[in-house]
């Protein structure tokens, strides 16, 4: 089986609803499985250290886990147009990874979600490309030969999956945003599965 890694922080649960989405497409490949991953959060207390396993939800992401992949899909919530500190922090510790190499050539695609329509979706995604195009990845977007790319009212750019939140308390993706992040997780894993399986 070829592994593909879905990363993400989530404080609300939109971003986390679109990993699961993203999950659903990558298994729907024949031949690929999700390995569904997140970060902890970064804090400024330093007396009381996170917990090694998440309280709930999915494990916290190892090096391991982006050796051992065949890709990567990244998710973060919009903070001011870029990806939240603990997944920028995460990523700024992959350097020993860099320097061996071991993602290049991997395809990577990206996700967000915002409380608003113009909450900086797209220089979200263009920031979380950045370290991975530093890695070598190879990234993967959404054409708009996908339909729901044309008739989302929601959610949805040609860089990647997205959700708009407008304040809600629990997630709720609309069809479109929906079928995206499926999208694009089968487009990572189908080009994980040419170039890796």
């Amino acid at each position: 089986m070829t592994d593909i890694l879905v990363l993400f922080y989530s404080r609300k649960g939109s971003t986390a609803e679109l990993a699961r989405q993203v999950c659903r497409g990558i298994d729907a490949v024949a031949g690929a499985r999700s390995r569904l991953r997140t970060v902890p959060q970064v804090t400024t207390v330093v007396e009381q250290p996170q917990p090694a396993v998440p309280a709930e939800g999915p494990p916290y992401v190892t090096h391991d886990d982006l050796r051992e992949c065949s890709g990567l899909v990244l998710g973060s919530p919009t903070r001011f147009g870029n990806m939240a500190a603990p997944l920028k922090h995460f990523l700024d510790g992959t350097s020993s990874l860099w320097l061996t190499g071991v993602m290049s050539g991997k395809p990577a695609g990206v996700f967000t979600s915002t409380q608003t329509m113009h909450g900086g979706q797209e220089t979200t995604l263009l920031s979380m490309m950045l370290p991975l195009l530093h890695h070598g990845m190879v990234i993967v977007g959404l054409p708009y030969t996908e339909d729901a790319l044309s008739s989302t009212a929601t959610g949805g750019s040609p860089y990647g999956a997205s959700h708009v939140a407008r304040g809600e308390t629990q997630p709720r993706l609309s069809d479109e945003e929906r079928v995206l992040a499926q999208l694009l997780g089968k487009r990572v894993a189908e080009l994980a599965v040419k170039l890796h399986g």
